[in-house]
């Protein structure tokens, strides 16, 4: 199958929301288990991910090799369909419920794979929104364009 190119992600200033959708060469189940299962989260992303269960309430973090450690919980699930996270900077030992953003994943079955789209928001609450929505930004061009790229496990 040749490579899809996707779109990067797009920021919406007037919103405080980013919001990027790829595809992936994968069925749904499979996409679910790499945005949800921290060991196939370590496969594609630049941080080391921890999660205590992947159930709402089920809390960890994402540590970063460059910035910290981030404390993440999920707050909403539909299986595979979508699932919310929710996420704080680094410095805080938990997720703190104002000076966080929330992303949401959004799997979509299609021909020859999964359509994946993640919107966050809640920059709107933090210290500098417009340089924190070109962080997240460059941060999901980068994370989602090695889901795309990476082979999705059946396990």
């Amino acid at each position: 199958m040749s490579e899809v190119s996707n779109p990067p992600t797009e920021i919406d200033a007037e919103r405080f929301r980013v919001t990027r959708t790829v595809m992936i060469a994968a069925t749904q189940d499979r996409v679910w288990k790499a945005i949800t299962r921290p060991e196939h989260i370590a496969k594609w992303s630049s941080f080391t991910p921890s999660m205590d269960r992947i159930a709402v309430g089920g809390a960890g973090a994402w540590a970063f090799p460059t910035i910290g450690s981030m404390p993440i919980a999920i707050e909403a699930m539909d299986p595979p369909a979508s699932i919310t996270y929710r996420w704080s900077a680094p410095g805080f030992a938990q997720v703190d419920p104002v000076l966080s953003t929330v992303f949401q994943f959004t799997l979509t079955p299609v021909a020859h794979g999964t359509q994946l789209t993640v919107v966050e928001t809640g920059f709107e609450r933090l210290a500098d929104p417009a340089t924190e929505m070109v962080n997240h930004a460059r941060g999901w061009d980068s994370g989602l364009d090695s889901l795309a790229a990476c082979p999705l496990e059946e396990t």
